[in-house]
């Protein structure tokens, strides 16, 4: 081997392959990754391991090649898959594999370039669920705790780069061997049915490529010139028409390049002061001064969110990049340095796009921006109608929000814009649900969608007025596939938003998608326990909530031939609405022989005129002499009213709750509440003279009051309520930047589990995080919003949090203690949420590890309010659960719906 001026990485292309195991889609959540290995021991290549997949219920170790690209294929055809898929169905394709591999560094041949700080590595992971990299001596491994990296499972386009430490410093003075260890999971709803790809088994396609990244010695500043550099693909930008942003908010991609060094002091944090457009760029826009500095983590990527002076010029459109400088300080010891001399400026050069103003008969899909609290700009595109309003119309009609399926880049993706039918008089709104698969139109994708209801609105009364819609308007939902899902998801949480659903090809839940036949847990679980569990779930089973859709106009759409969501779940989602009103607005068509997506399943005579129905001035849904609807709902927060009435907490969370309401026509009302303990009622929406709930009759103010509040006493029966509670919104639903908070900001094994959450939250959900030591939090500088706390049990910070929120968790002696009952196995990890505030905390690294695993970063995984598990985990999955349960109303311990061991 010659020699070399830098570091250097080879992989090899051989990998050792262990499976197939049985699990389920989300189980690589609660399993160790490296499932069934021990990785505290040795890796015997000849050793066998219990599978019910293989004849004889063993498999053994199998090899397997990568190109010299990394792309990998993992597949077993000695498994008879068609005996298994014969009873299973999907289930039974679905499996489990371990990867093994080694890569080499090898030092420079220069002294001078041999670095006092150890390189890293570029690791990106395409379709693989986690990955470690481990020392190439497993003698060490007895004392070696694996650091489990997730990798970007969906293949999402706009992942940031994902740097990782080496487990230990490599040699200065010659090559150095590590083992990578990688969890492969096929997953029908990654790779599909074998036969869609011509195929008599399942392949597991993974792509897996490795590249060094070399720090500057300490006493060098060539390289820190420009610690933070820009990341074009987490720009937010807007597009110009008339030479004017169309949107006022801009995002700009940051990722800081610095190293975190293993010193005393804090290194390798920079905090950015400043953003300006040039005055001697000459071009008449100008930007807002950022209200405080963003500080970015080493290896951390943000985007910057910026605001257009509202009072800008215009530019020519000649002009296709805008120049903004960037200031940025070093961050030491738990302050911003204030010294000019220290701080650093670089340039920035944003593309722009200019677009021409639409006409009836010609159009471009508008790129539009928002941002919430300051943070997390976003982009969303729109389709603007042919015509605006005339002399004394109010708006135009009802915006149709499409929801696109799982995998589409509403930006780079042209297809689905195109697949949309463009409107007369009203806007088509195709939100990004914050990335293209976001939470399935779940939770802040949810959220997402109709806060781009909101922008535009607000974009086009400030520069569009004569195409402005009501701020109030209500939506057409329309969807297909995931979205088609997510349509009716939105249309069932928010039914007072929505006029009408258009849904092609969604799946009902995911449970029924692909059942949870095969898993793992399943063979070791308490059944008690399991129900628990599942209440995690509840709140993601639309065919549960397909009540509240009963009075509103529904098209169910879905290819007769799709082999990719079977067309069974939208005649089931049909027959259940039909149940709770059998003359419901709803309308079937299966189109024989079509497939899962054709480009005219929803731009057809068909769709256009149903939406022309709906969405006439003077059509609206038939009344009957007794208004009857059933509200269902399972999580407050992420729900909206039905006919003016609001569910607001729950009884016994964890739970459905039902509101069954029958109104005459004299405006008496008669109510029957299932598990429910607070409703609010809109008097502008449900007329009301008098009614009933539960046999008691409830006095109140007169119409004039607006909106009527009820709690459910213990023994008094309902009374007069007036400040509303519930049921905080998941931790992912934060319309403001979600703050980590560590022990301190020095490298530890808490700081590791802080960057790799704030690296998965912007992979999967483009969301933003701080990373805060305990001591900062304990000063107020905490922003207010969502919170994840990382260890500091012993803190004031967290003594403080659990007493503010009135918490029955307590942390003594060392042991967590929730009602008498201490855990106080030091491999445990512990998720508690407490209002916004998630702890995750564990005495033990592995335990932390298992923490970040089951970080609720994807649909499906089986944690509810608060879960302890421990090492057992590792093997037996959700089995390995030492306790678990949903708060009650007030963030207490609710006994009926939680499980101890």
């Amino acid at each position: 081997m010659g020699g070399t001026r830098e570091w250097r990485v080879e992989i090899s292309q051989k990998w050792d392959v262990l499976g197939p195991f049985p699990i389920h889609a989300r189980e690589q959540h609660f399993l160790s990754p490296a499932f069934p290995l021990d990785l505290s021991k040795n890796i015997d290549l000849t050793r066998t391991y219990p599978s019910a997949y293989a004849d004889g219920g063993y498999v053994s170790w199998s090899e397997a090649s990568s190109d010299e690209d990394g792309n990998l294929k993992v597949s077993h055809p000695n498994i008879r898959w068609e005996q298994l898929r014969a009873t299973e169905g999907w289930a039974a394709l679905q499996h489990h594999n371990v990867l093994r591999t080694y890569l080499t560094v090898y030092p420079p041949d220069s002294k001078q370039e041999r670095t006092e700080a150890d390189p890293r590595l570029r690791v990106e992971c395409l379709q693989g669920a986690y990955f470690s990299i481990l020392p190439g001596d497993e003698t060490t491994w007895t004392t070696h705790v694996s650091e489990w990296h997730m990798g970007n499972v969906y293949a999402l386009e706009r992942a940031p780069v994902q740097f990782v430490s080496f487990p230990t410093s490599p040699c200065r003075a010659k090559a150095t061997r590590y083992q990578v260890v990688l969890c492969g999971s096929y997953e029908i709803r990654l790779f599909g049915d074998p036969r869609s790809y011509n195929s008599e088994h399942p392949i597991l396609s993974i792509n897996f490529t490795i590249s060094i990244d070399t720090p500057p010695s300490l006493g060098t500043s060539s390289y820190l010139a420009t610690p933070v550099l820009h990341a074009p693909a987490h720009d937010v930008i807007p597009d110009f028409i008339y030479g004017r942003p169309f949107s006022s908010t801009l995002g700009i991609g940051l990722r800081n390049v610095d190293f975190c060094r293993n010193t005393k002091s804090i290194s390798g944090w920079w905090t950015v002061v400043s953003a300006a457009i040039p005055p001697c760029a000459g071009l008449g826009l100008s930007l807002c001064n950022l209200l405080t500095g963003i500080r970015l983590a080493p290896t951390q990527t943000h985007t910057l969110t910026l605001e257009f002076q509202p009072d800008s010029g215009s530019i020519p459109t000649d002009i296709t990049e805008l120049p903004v400088d960037i200031t940025i300080s070093p961050f030491h010891d738990e302050s911003a340095c204030s010294d000019v001399d220290e701080q650093r400026i670089f340039r920035v050069n944003v593309p722009i796009r200019h677009i021409p103003m639409w006409t009836s008969v010609s159009f471009t899909a508008i790129r539009a921006t928002y941002n919430l609290g300051f943070s997390n700009p976003t982009i969303f595109l729109v389709l603007p109608p042919r015509y605006p309003k005339k002399e004394g119309e109010v708006g135009l009609k009802e915006p149709i929000l499409a929801l696109h399926g799982a995998g589409v880049d509403i930006v780079n993706q042209t297809f689905w814009a195109d697949s949309l039918p463009r409107q007369d008089k009203a806007w088509v709104i195709i939100p990004s649900g914050r990335t293209s698969w976001g939470l399935d139109w779940h939770g802040p994708s949810a959220a997402d969608a109709f806060a781009a209801v909101t922008a535009l609105h607000d974009i086009l009364r400030k520069g569009f007025v004569d195409w402005v819609y009501p701020r109030d308007t209500e939506l057409i939902v329309m969807g297909h596939s995931n979205g088609g899902q997510g349509a009716w998801y939105v249309a069932s949480r928010w039914p007072d938003k929505v006029k009408a659903v258009v849904a092609a090809a969604g799946y009902i839940k995911s449970q029924a998608y692909v059942p949870w036949t095969m898993s793992r847990f399943a063979h070791f679980v308490d059944p008690a326990l399991r129900a628990v569990l599942e209440t995690s779930l509840l709140p993601d089973d639309n065919d549960l909530f397909l009540s509240n859709l009963a009075h509103t106009p529904v098209l169910a759409i879905h290819g007769g031939a799709d082999d990719n969501v079977p067309p069974w779940h939208t005649r089931e989602a049909v027959s259940v609405l039909k149940e709770w009103n059998p003359d419901a607005d709803v309308t079937y068509y299966e189109e024989p022989g079509q497939p899962h997506w054709w480009f005219e399943v929803l731009k057809n005579t068909r769709v256009q005129a149903f939406l022309d129905r709906v969405s006439c001035s003077s059509y609206d849904a038939p009344k009957t002499k007794c208004r009857k609807f059933t509200l269902t709902v399972a999580v407050p927060a992420e729900s909206g009213p039905m006919g003016g009435w609001r569910v607001h907490a729950l009884e016994v969370p964890g739970r459905l709750g039902r509101l069954e309401v029958c109104e005459d026509d004299k405006g008496g009302v008669n109510v029957k509440a299932s598990n429910i303990s607070v409703i609010s009622i809109d008097l502008s929406k449900a007329s009301v003279s008098e009614f009933v709930i539960n046999n008691q009759s409830i006095a109140h103010a007169s119409a004039k009051a607006g909106t009527i509040w009820l709690e459910q006493g213990n023994s008094t029966g309902w009374k007069d309520f007036q400040q509303p509670y519930g049921r905080a919104q998941a931790i992912l639903s934060a319309d403001r930047i979600i703050d980590i908070v560590i022990p301190s900001l020095h490298h530890s094994s808490e700081l590791s589990v802080a960057l790799r959450i704030t690296h998965n939250l912007r992979t999967y959900h483009l969301l933003d995080a701080r990373i805060l030591s305990a001591h900062e939090a304990e000063n107020g500088l905490a922003c207010g919003g969502n919170m994840v706390v990382i260890g500091c049990a012993d803190s004031l910070l967290v003594k403080d949090l659990l007493r503010r929120s009135q918490s029955e968790w307590s942390h003594e002696g060392g042991a967590w203690v929730l009602n008498d009952k201490k855990f106080d196995n030091p491999t445990s990890e512990h998720q508690i949420l407490q209002t916004l505030r998630l702890f995750l905390q564990s005495s033990d690294l592995g335990g932390l590890e298992r923490a970040l695993r089951l970080f609720p970063i994807r649909t499906g995984v089986l944690v509810p309010d608060w879960l302890v598990v421990d090492e057992r985990a590792d093997r037996i999955g959700a089995g390995g659960t030492e306790g678990a349960g949903s708060n009650n109303g007030k963030w207490g311990f609710n006994a009926r719906m939680s499980w101890l061991n």
